[in-house]
């Protein structure tokens, strides 16, 4: 129930939970970023949540998913809750946080079969029924009796670890894992005392519920996080999961966290966790109807990504609680951001899904723009002005490295000058946001430009900097963020008759709506996706081919559905494992592009009106070149002192005036995080 308290603003109300009083309604919920070390959460783990209590937020919910049996084996990171070696850990962070305010919980689960039998301990996988889940195929057997035994003891156990640890309560996950694999009758198709109606459904759960309280005592404040409607013609519907709900909250449960849709695919994942092109608050109505016909307080997380979205959650009566959990990794201050009258400046989540995605495809959670996030033991997420003598600074380029090189500078307070030669920020943002349904990458541009006019940067848009301009300024450092441009040069013939994906995106290549298309993806990542999203709507045939053995393989699961749903809905043709050699001129006009496949050895043709290829960029390096010679460092960087975050000291050349380094893809061909990353520790030192 709501404190009563003197603000207005609902998102800083405090909030009564059981006997818990929370200093707001701001949770970050239950989600695993991957950062703890041999299951247990260490220095990093207990760093990524205090910087959020130190940020401001009322509740930081830790271990999405940690596990509480050996046969439910970590698949992105799971903390490890039948390790009694956990309780030491687990005290030193929840200290830490009550020391900077927050209240801290932990999500307690069994993975059932939502992870991998080739991992851990290489134990069978059970759940409710021996059916196999589409995301991790992983083949699980159904439990039997002494199964269920041992993991209610399990569950209890690790509520009591957590208990030990200092932990203000737990919640038990319900959606995709083992609990619910027993709730719901697409997973359950037992003929026993724990399948069939709802009220059989139910009973397994509820037995998980009762032991955990009783093993905890009446005090210790348990939730629970469960699907009210699967979004699956024959899943769990919002009757059952409301019955549930009220005989879960009867037999000890303190608080829902809700959710809509299932997560055994990564087209229902990616519903279930709305990505970038999707409606803020897209579940704020739903949860407020349950809120309605449940009887203990609700919260809820799903693309609340701005206080505006969250105020209104809160003040048309849809939630208890408002989970804003990417919008925290974005920006862990911004709790205190709202509270200091400066919502303005806070960082804004856009929607990338890349802190999902990264967990897969480099190990641990990564926010597309905030590389501070995850390495908050060697970088600030707030920079404090240097105490070292003011600087010049030249940047040239407005991208995300350059913009980010600029900001934290003029966070430093070093005097910064900004070179852009378009009369736009943003560079190849830009080009990407030019898909509607990717447009709030802008997000990454503006704020990083609205903070660069706070500070005070020097901001000249639509001037082309030569090595004289530069020079003019008499600077101290010049950091060279020019990008880059499409390469072509892969083809062994045909670089004039093919276009890339720039032309797509930029406009300047639209076929008409009965052109065959030939699009080329040596990348992997989204550019080639862009493109046919683009390309598609117009009604031209297209033709996805790739060297790959699977399309995009830097694409992850959050982001993957929207650009297959374009392949689906337009009989997109996909050719794996071909790699295009060469292009040429029929005699018709139109183009005949030879592709090699490794495997056999030998060349075919396909005959198209348009070829796009996208085989990432080359650097733009003239500028640099010129400036090379003045600079005193000849351009080097001390990989050494990068890594450790100090201060470049290299000298190569005495008689020059500046230092010059390069970032971002001016270097080689990256991500959004490699550009802002490289810009936060090479001038963060400075």
């Amino acid at each position: 129930m709501p404190v009563p308290t003197t603000t207005m603003d609902p998102l800083l109300q405090p909030y009564r939970l059981k006997h818990l009083t929370l200093r707001n309604r701001v949770v970050s919920t239950s989600h695993e970023p991957a950062y703890g070390e041999d299951g247990l959460p260490k220095d990093r783990y207990r760093a990524y949540h205090l910087e959020k209590a130190r940020g401001g937020v009322g509740l930081t919910m830790i271990g999405g998913s940690a596990v509480v049996s050996p046969d439910s084996p970590p698949s992105f990171g799971n903390l490890l809750l039948y390790r009694d070696e956990i309780v030491p850990w687990l005290r030193r962070l929840t200290d830490d946080v009550h020391e900077a305010g927050a209240a801290v919980m932990c999500q307690v689960t069994h993975l059932g079969r939502r992870t991998s039998n080739y991992s851990g301990d290489w134990l069978p996988l059970v759940a409710a029924s021996a059916l196999r889940e589409p995301a991790h195929r992983a083949f699980p057997k159904a439990a039997e009796p002494w199964d269920l035994d041992r993991i209610v003891a399990d569950y209890a156990a690790a509520a009591v670890r957590c208990q030990a640890g200092g932990l203000d309560g737990i919640e038990l996950q319900a959606y995709g894992h083992f609990l619910d694999s027993f709730l719901s009758p697409l997973t359950n198709q037992r003929d026993d005392a724990w399948g069939g109606s709802i009220e059989h459904r139910t009973a397994f759960p509820l037995r998980v519920i009762r032991a955990v309280r009783e093993a905890v005592g009446p005090d210790f404040v348990l939730g629970i996080r469960m699907a009210f409607d699967e979004d699956h013609p024959d899943g769990l519907t919002f009757s059952d999961a409301v019955y549930a709900a009220t005989r879960f909250s009867a037999a000890g449960i303190d608080f829902i966290s809700a959710i809509r849709g299932s997560i055994e695919s990564d087209a229902s994942l990616a519903r279930t966790i709305p990505p970038i092109g999707t409606p803020l608050g897209s579940f704020l109505e739903f949860t407020g109807e349950i809120r309605r016909n449940v009887d203990v307080p609700v919260m809820h997380a799903a693309r609340i990504a701005d206080p505006a979205t969250a105020r209104y959650a809160l003040r048309e009566g849809l939630v208890d609680l408002v989970g804003m959990t990417r919008a925290q990794i974005a920006d862990p201050h911004l709790v205190a951001k709202v509270a200091a009258g400066e919502e303005d400046r806070i960082r804004p989540c856009v929607g990338a899904s890349y802190c999902l995605d990264a967990i897969y495809d480099s190990g641990d959670s990564k926010c597309i723009h905030n590389p501070a996030t995850g390495r908050e033991l060697q970088l600030p997420h707030v920079i404090a002005p240097t105490a070292r003598s003011r600087s010049k600074a030249v940047i040239v380029g407005a991208g995300p490295a350059g913009l980010e090189a600029a900001r934290v500078l003029g966070e430093l307070g070093h005097h910064v000058v900004l070179f852009e030669a378009s009369d736009a920020p943003g560079g190849q943002i830009r080009l990407a946001a030019s898909n509607p349904r990717r447009r709030d990458l802008l997000g990454i541009v503006d704020w990083r430009f609205s903070e660069c006019k706070h500070l005070g940067v020097d901001l000249r848009l639509g001037a082309y900097a030569e090595a004289a301009d530069v020079t003019a300024e008499h600077p101290d450092l010049v950091v060279i963020a020019t990008g880059g441009m499409p390469d072509r040069s892969f083809l062994a013939a045909g670089e004039d008759l093919v276009s890339d994906t720039w032309d797509v995106m930029s406009g300047s290549l639209r076929p008409g709506g009965t052109s065959e298309i030939l699009v080329y993806d040596d990348h992997g990542g989204h550019p080639a996706m862009d493109a046919v999203e683009l390309l598609a709507p117009a009604g031209a045939q297209l033709h996805y081919v790739t060297p790959e053995r699977t399309l995009a393989p830097d694409i992850g699961s959050m982001n993957s559905p929207a650009y297959l749903r374009v392949f689906a809905e337009h009989g997109v043709t996909t050719t794996l494992a071909r790699r295009l050699r060469a292009v040429r001129r029929s005699p018709d006009g139109r183009l005949t592009a030879t592709l090699h496949s490794e495997y056999t050895r030998t060349d075919t043709e396909q005959t198209v009106d348009h070829v796009v290829v996208e085989h990432g960029t080359l650097p733009n390096v003239e500028l640099y070149a010129d400036l090379l010679a003045g600079s005193t460092n000849l351009g080097e960087v001390d990989h050494r002192a990068l890594l450790a975050y100090e201060k470049q000291t290299v000298v190569r050349n005495a008689a020059g005036r500046y230092q010059l380094f390069r970032i971002g893809d001016a270097v080689t061909s990256r991500n959004i995080h490699a550009a802002v990353y490289d810009a936060l520790r090479l001038c963060l030192p400075v």
